[in-house]
């Protein structure tokens, strides 16, 4: 009876793959010899060292030397030697006394009395008055009072200026800037009021508004009430 091979089992059909992977191999592993880097072991070469002639080496020794100090000559001795008898009468300092007796009539001088000059306050700008002039209406402390005086001066002129009036004067449109200053007297008055603007008859009608201020409470500088000036820029729209 003939046994029947099966074609799957027989080696001889994968002899060539065998021997082409052997040959990869081969192959790889040569390459990988070739570029493989060695380098050459060096040594340095130190030489002898020589202990003997470190220890031999000598040391000298050094002996610190003081510095002579030059001997000051003793003080020369008195030609003559006088001598003081005990009988001799010296002269007593004699120190009289302050205090007064009561039958002695004491003079006072006069004091005079000096009398300062008071010192005049001249106007005090806004900015750094100690106590600003307070509007009608304002409460609170020093900054609230000064930042409602602010904007009910401001509010002022925005009601009473003629808003009309640029147009009319056939200004060119936009923003236009008025600076207005006038001075707080010592009773609270407007006083001084000057303006500054891209027209005069808008500084006439700023002037107008300006004086038309109610009455206020007078600032204060070192608790006496002084002139205040007050600086403040507007700005007008022309359209």
């Amino acid at each position: 009876m003939q046994i029947k091979k099966n074609p799957k089992s027989n080696l001889e059909n994968y002899s060539k793959i065998f021997m082409q992977i052997g040959l990869v191999l081969a192959l790889f592993v040569t390459y990988v010899a070739i570029e493989k880097k060695t380098y050459d072991k060096t040594t340095n070469d130190l030489g002898v060292v020589s202990m003997n002639a470190i220890l031999d080496e000598e040391i000298p020794i050094t002996e610190r030397v003081e510095p002579v100090q030059p001997k000051t000559p003793p003080p020369p001795a008195p030609e003559k030697i006088e001598i003081v008898e005990d009988k001799e009468e010296v002269e007593e300092t004699v120190i009289e006394s302050t205090e007064t007796d009561e039958t002695e009539e004491v003079v006072v001088e006069e004091i005079v009395e000096v009398v300062e000059a008071e010192v005049v306050v001249e106007d005090v700008n806004f900015m750094i008055i100690e106590d600003s002039p307070v509007f009608p209406g304002c409460k609170g402390n020093k900054a609230k009072l000064k930042a409602c005086f602010n904007k009910k001066v401001q509010r002022h002129f925005a009601r009473k200026f003629d808003t009309d009036l640029p147009n009319e004067l056939g200004l060119s449109t936009g923003k236009k800037r008025v600076f207005i200053g006038f001075k707080i007297d010592k009773n609270g008055n407007i006083v001084n009021v000057q303006a500054r603007g891209p027209h005069p008859k808008i500084e006439q009608e700023v002037i107008k508004v300006m004086k038309l201020l109610p009455k206020m409470k007078p600032g204060r500088q070192r608790g006496k009430p002084v002139g205040v000036s007050y600086n403040i820029p507007f700005s007008l729209v022309v359209e």
